[in-house]
């Protein structure tokens, strides 16, 4: 092999240089934003998420002894959203469930998992029952 096919590992600079001292020159703006103003934000985001209160119960009554997590309270969501939300929760939990008289049922003791999954989607979460 000739010597021009070799790659070089010189490493020219030393790795002692700080990255950012190149940015310090172009004159840019302070990223720093006033606390105020980011908690008014987040409080802004929260009020428009907030889709209301469900409630999630665990049932055992009249399902031959099977738990089933039953989540109801659900006001201004359609069926098709209902759903969408219910296949999002089986995908999570890797189990059954349906959408049945507008309550979503899901097999097995799942509150946990259901109740982080309707907090992202903006929902307030309360484990009813016993």
């Amino acid at each position: 092999m000739s010597d021009s096919k070799k790659i070089s590992t010189e490493g020219g600079q030393s790795l002692g240089q700080s990255p950012f001292d190149a940015l310090s020159g172009l004159n840019l703006p302070k990223g720093s934003i006033p606390a105020a103003s980011l908690k008014k934000e987040i409080k802004q985001e929260l009020l428009q998420k907030n889709r209301g209160r469900v409630d999630i119960i665990r049932e055992t009554g009249g399902r031959g002894g099977k738990t089933v997590t039953v989540i109801k309270g659900f006001t201004g969501i359609g069926l098709p959203e209902k759903e969408q939300l219910c296949k999002k929760i089986r995908g999570a939990c890797g189990c059954g469930g349906t959408v049945k008289d507008g309550q979503i049922e899901i097999q097995g003791d799942q509150r946990e998992v259901i109740s982080r999954i309707l907090t992202e989607a903006g929902f307030r979460p309360v484990f009813a029952g016993g």
